[in-house]
């Protein structure tokens, strides 16, 4: 039997959170292989994909047949159905695949399914946490939390930092934070050189301790 390609991302489940996960990712040229029951929904991604299965049980046998195996990470977006939710992580765990992240909708939930092996993630809990951020900052983007301390943050770039050049501005000493992105002018830049120069209407994507990003945020805002 001839071995089958890698596939970079396996999605299963097409509720609002796995579609257009799925959708995002087909968009950003990533391979997916999607498997749910809805024919309708099925269908639709099938525009976007090939790998695209109408499955009924997802059992160990069905999820093999499917080709689950052959992703590099699988995502579980069965939050609602818990029963289902844990048996298929486990049978997915079980497989052998690299990486497996598991949607929660509580923390009982949650913690049954980091036992096992998964990755979890609580979409509405991190979507609103990323809300409350943007809304309390005015120069908060984006915001996500990579773990209990560390941070990735988009911030609009204020009049304190314009026109010094990334050297200057010295985030690195004076906050403990590093610089990963700038978007400039619809273009996101990655190779940061030290020379370069941040100008107006430039938003920084910047990593590092939250306490950290905190301090930094609060600079931005301060009026003095």
């Amino acid at each position: 039997m001839a071995h089958k390609p890698t596939i970079e991302y396996g999605i299963i489940g097409l509720g609002r959170f796995g579609f257009s996960l799925a959708t995002a990712l087909a968009e950003a040229n990533k391979e997916i292989l999607v498997l749910d029951a809805s024919e309708s929904k099925i269908k639709q991604l099938r525009s976007y994909t090939e790998n695209a299965l109408v499955v009924g049980e997802l059992t160990k046998e069905v999820l093999e047949e499917a080709g689950i195996r052959n992703c590099e990470t699988v995502i579980i977006c069965i939050g609602e159905k818990v029963d289902v939710s844990i048996l298929t992580t486990l049978n997915v765990i079980s497989m052998g695949v690299n990486r497996v992240i598991a949607k929660a909708i509580n923390a009982e939930q949650g913690k049954i399914l980091e036992k096992i092996g998964a990755e979890v993630i609580y979409p509405e809990r991190d979507m609103a946490v990323r809300l409350a951020n943007r809304l309390i900052s005015s120069r908060v983007m984006d915001y996500i939390t990579l773990n209990d301390n560390f941070t990735i943050m988009e911030f609009k770039l204020s009049s304190k930092l314009i026109g010094q050049s990334v050297k200057h501005a010295d985030l690195r000493n004076k906050y403990k934070l590093n610089i990963i992105a700038i978007h400039h002018d619809g273009t996101t830049i990655t190779n940061i050189t030290p020379e370069m120069l941040l100008q107006q209407n430039d938003i920084l994507v910047v990593v590092g301790d939250k306490e950290n990003i905190m301090k930094f945020e609060g600079f931005l805002s301060s009026k003095s």
